[in-house]
């Protein structure tokens, strides 16, 4: 597994080794060790998700307040997203910030988001199967949503027309000077 630094420290790109022939690939997506050593950190993942979504579904940009906080380990089983991490780490010098990176199918990426993050993805292709594990049990009670469009970040999505929302992001999400922020302590 290849370990790539983003533009905002603690958020990596993954990019296993495929061994591919006639029949197929094979590649290892998870070694505990190896993914500690890579990211500089230990994590102890919790929980396993996936979703299925169809072209123009935007999912974010999401997080757990306080202790309920999350970081994510995600990539794409089927198809191709845009995903999206947002510094929400007060006194990071990245604040604010955020990292777009397209995960597929093909290209087989995987993206890691430590705690602090608002995260979100669009979908590129068709349909998208998108899986990540967690280091935190989802806590509805603590779930928070940020606006997609909101201009402090100014995010580039790729797909402008047809974006589809869910009722939660379409009336509960707040703008980021509203969101609830995090405080940044060094790795």
């Amino acid at each position: 597994m290849e370990f790539i630094k983003t533009a905002i420290d603690g958020v990596w790109i993954l990019e296993p080794r495929v061994f591919a022939d006639a029949r197929g690939y094979f590649m290892e997506t998870w070694r505990e060790e190896d993914f500690n050593r890579g990211v500089g950190r230990e994590v102890r993942f919790v929980q396993d998700n996936e979703s299925k979504s169809h072209r123009g579904v935007l999912r974010g940009l999401h997080y757990q307040r306080g202790d309920a906080s999350q970081a994510k380990l995600v990539r794409v089983l089927q198809g191709a997203v845009v995903d999206v991490a947002v510094d929400l780490r007060q006194g990071s010098p990245t604040f604010g910030q955020h990292v777009l990176v397209e995960l597929s199918a093909d290209n087989k990426r995987q993206l890691f988001i430590p705690r602090g993050f608002a995260h979100g993805f669009q979908v590129l292709s068709d349909v998208a199967v998108f899986t990540y594990k967690v280091d935190n049990r989802y806590a509805p009670e603590a779930e928070c949503s940020i606006r997609y469009d909101d201009p402090t970040i100014g995010i580039d999505w790729p797909l402008k027309e047809g974006v589809e929302l869910s009722e939660k992001d379409l009336r509960h999400a707040v703008s980021f000077a509203e969101a609830e922020k995090f405080v940044f302590e060094e790795v």
